[in-house]
């Protein structure tokens, strides 16, 4: 388990003991003699406390046996660094958290308007369209960049692969990123993924209706345990918004069927991208 995922176990552990003991934030933020918004960072998975933070409050929640060892371990394991973490001088702390995240998703539905997604995405075009978009970024930035997102790609290529739905704008089809030849590698490539049984794609046609999603690119990532809770990731180039909300999570849900409804269905999207890949 990514230690990501363990610190939004831990930050849902903490809130769930402090409330059992009928404690308030600003009483456990006493104890330790912190402020009450370093506890709140705690319970939302902002910050990873120490393992000293953990024990103190344990203690003042009356938390003993095999509950307090279950939970200082996973307050450990939540501090340890994962493979991502080689990367963080081209890895942006609020990227590492949606790739640790993405590590650990059972399954991934996702629409992109203009590009292909980053986990469908060959060499040469995540490099091409890494070149295209972060104008001010250096070869060497770029290039680790790229091994970061084919690393990526293991949670769709290698064992116990997550299911991944994708709805790709026609567009992306279109815009030569990289190319002629990159594009029709490109595509070629998405063909050769969409005959996985996990994985399933289909292509949002360039004169359809408008639809909810044309406020931009999302992804919904889910978990098998029910102690994660699902979320929804957006990204902008300031950063990226993480929304975790009941309606937030049902309303993207919706719009992710409203696209499906949309698009053309699988196999009529992998013959429009045999067409296109004919035009090229």
């Amino acid at each position: 388990m990514s230690p990501t995922v363990r610190r939004r176990r831990l930050a849902a552990e903490l809130r769930r003991l402090r409330a059992a003991r009928d404690v308030t934030q600003q009483q456990a933020a006493q104890h330790l003699d912190c402020t009450q918004a370093k506890i709140g960072r705690f319970e939302t998975a902002k910050r990873s406390p120490t393992v000293g933070d953990v024990a103190a409050l344990l203690e003042f929640y009356g938390v003993d046996g095999a509950t307090k060892h279950r939970i200082l371990e996973l307050a450990r394991d939540a501090r340890r660094r994962a493979w991502w973490h080689s990367y963080g001088d081209v890895l942006p702390e609020w990227y590492a958290t949606y790739v640790g995240l993405e590590s650990e998703a059972s399954s991934v539905h996702t629409f992109e308007l203009e590009a292909v997604p980053g986990l469908l995405q060959t060499e040469e075009y995540a490099y091409a369209i890494t070149r295209e978009t972060l104008i001010a970024a250096s070869e060497p930035d770029i290039s680790r960049r790229v091994e970061l997102r084919i690393r990526r790609q293991n949670r769709v290529t290698g064992r116990d692969p997550l299911e991944l739905w994708a709805v790709i704008g026609e567009a992306a089809l279109h815009r030569r990123v990289g190319g002629t030849e990159v594009l029709r590698d490109q595509l070629r490539h998405l063909l050769e993924l969409a005959r996985r049984p996990h994985i399933t794609l289909q292509v949002m046609p360039l004169e359809s209706r408008a639809h909810p999603a044309q406020v931009g690119p999302f992804v919904i990532l889910r978990y098998a345990d029910e102690i994660d809770p699902d979320i929804v990731y957006l990204e902008t180039h300031a950063g990226g918004l993480y929304l975790e909300g009941e309606n937030e999570l049902s309303n993207y849900d919706a719009m992710m069927d409203h696209l499906r409804a949309y698009a053309h269905e699988p196999r009529e999207s992998l013959d429009v991208i045999s067409t296109r890949i004919g035009e090229l």
